[in-house]
């Protein structure tokens, strides 16, 4: 099991920056294929990005390339989210998660089993 801990969150102006993390607990964090999602008020759940077990590769929904950037330091068993040129319809709570079970990365949530408590990002205008 893995239990994850976002922060970093906060409110920021259009065009700010954030860098989120999540802090994971375990010896096993290396084995975890580890995303980002997020949900604004009255929306689903959506991706953002994800990474590979071993960080080499990621994965970003078409919204975000360009502009966020998923990282991880296994050594640190700790995710990031570096946010560059948030724009107001990025505000949403924002959930790390991680999954053992995919071969690769995935952007369904239900792939993911294990969740943080959620980071609220507020983008001002």
């Amino acid at each position: 099991q893995v239990q994850l801990v976002e922060s970093g969150g906060g409110l920021v102006q259009a065009g700010g920056s954030l860098r989120l993390s999540c802090a994971a607990s375990g010896r096993t964090f290396s084995s975890y294929v580890m995303a980002w999602f997020r949900q604004a008020p009255g929306k689903e759940r959506e991706f953002v990005g994800a990474l590979t077990r071993s960080g080499r590769s990621t994965y970003y929904a078409d919204f975000v390339k360009g502009r966020f950037t998923i990282s991880r330091d296994n050594a640190k068993t700790t995710v990031y989210l570096q946010m560059n040129s948030l724009k107001p319809e990025d505000t949403a709570v924002y959930y790390c998660a991680a999954s053992s079970m995919v071969p690769a990365m995935s952007n369904e949530a239900y792939d993911y089993g294990y969740w943080g408590q959620g980071t609220q990002v507020t983008v001002s205008s």
